[in-house]
């Protein structure tokens, strides 16, 4: 097994020589489709020959392209950019919650890229109530019945395993829908255990940053859970991926996709006449905290508007 990985990452840091220069805008390559997109010469029937339809031979796919989305605008933009494949979220700044029902509706109406869903119903960690897991499962229906090309979800033990119980439940909801393992993976005490734990499952891809804050400082990692999974499942790397990283992980890991939040700063004026107003929370939360409502604080002011005559 280690030999092979050799082979491959030798193989890769080779052949990917013009694929970097590529990327570093040194090369360019024709592209005869002005729309950019990934598959012009290969036509498709649906979102899911086209999130199929980079895996070929070595010698004719190129690395393939995840972009996290939050809006139409950003979907746009994405698939104007090249990519080939979009994960869609709502509030990314938090690590990406499920998305309202209207905005997969006119996002799966604007483009054609197969588009994968984030099933999160709050932020923090991935250990839920029951009624958190509720909505999980309703959010899976209503997501696949409006046109998801698969689902991105983890869960997850109080202990920080795989909560293979509940990750089954959600699977045979899908039925035969893509389903994939978000970075949940990323605090697992045994990421190998847990990689054959969502193999076993049926999990066609596992999103992680080698258990790093970023893909860059877990390549070391990554690349083992490649050679591991033997081809029994997709690892996706994700996390700080960038221009300035992008070659390196490439080189190093031998994968064959790459999962890239790649975002600017817009601005919107509307809030300019009250400057000194704010809508959200002033200090950012710790990942091993939510905010989630009180009942014994919502009964003390209940008592007190009581009170009021």
């Amino acid at each position: 097994m280690r030999e092979r990985c050799f082979h491959l990452a030798t193989h890769v840091k080779l052949t990917l020589l013009l694929k970097v220069n590529e990327l570093r805008g040194e090369v360019k390559v024709h592209n005869p489709d002005k729309s950019g997109s990934a598959f012009a010469s290969q036509p498709a029937n649906s979102p899911r020959d086209l999130e199929e339809g980079w895996m070929m031979s070595s010698q004719s796919r190129r690395v393939l392209l995840e972009v996290p989305v939050a809006s139409v605008q950003d979907v746009l933009a994405a698939q104007e950019g090249g990519a080939d494949r979009l994960e869609l979220n709502a509030a990314l700044s938090l690590g990406g919650l499920t998305p309202s029902l209207g905005t997969l509706i006119e996002v799966k109406a604007a483009v054609a890229l197969p588009v994968l869903v984030m099933i999160r119903p709050r932020p923090g960690g991935f250990a839920y109530e029951e009624a958190d897991f509720k909505v999980m499962q309703r959010d899976v229906d209503l997501a696949l019945q409006h046109g998801a090309d698969g689902i991105v979800f983890g869960i997850l033990t109080d202990d920080g395993a795989v909560d293979v119980d509940r990750c089954r439940r959600m699977l045979r909801q899908m039925e035969n829908h893509t389903a994939i393992f978000h970075r949940a993976f990323d605090v697992t005490p045994d990421p190998m255990a847990a990689l054959e734990q969502l193999i076993d499952l049926g999990f066609r891809r596992v999103m992680t940053s080698g258990q790093e804050q970023t893909a860059y400082n877990g390549v070391k990692l990554i690349t083992a859970l490649i050679c591991h999974a033997a081809g029994r499942i997709e690892i996706l790397p994700a996390g700080g991926i960038n221009r300035f990283t992008v070659a390196d992980v490439l080189a190093r890991t031998g994968c064959n996709q790459v999962h890239a939040s790649l975002r600017v700063q817009r601005e919107d004026r509307s809030v300019m006449s009250r400057p000194h107003v704010s809508f959200g929370s002033a200090v950012k939360l710790p990942e091993d905290r939510y905010e989630a409502t009180s009942a014994e604080a919502v009964a003390e002011l209940r008592g007190m508007l009581d009170m009021v005559v």
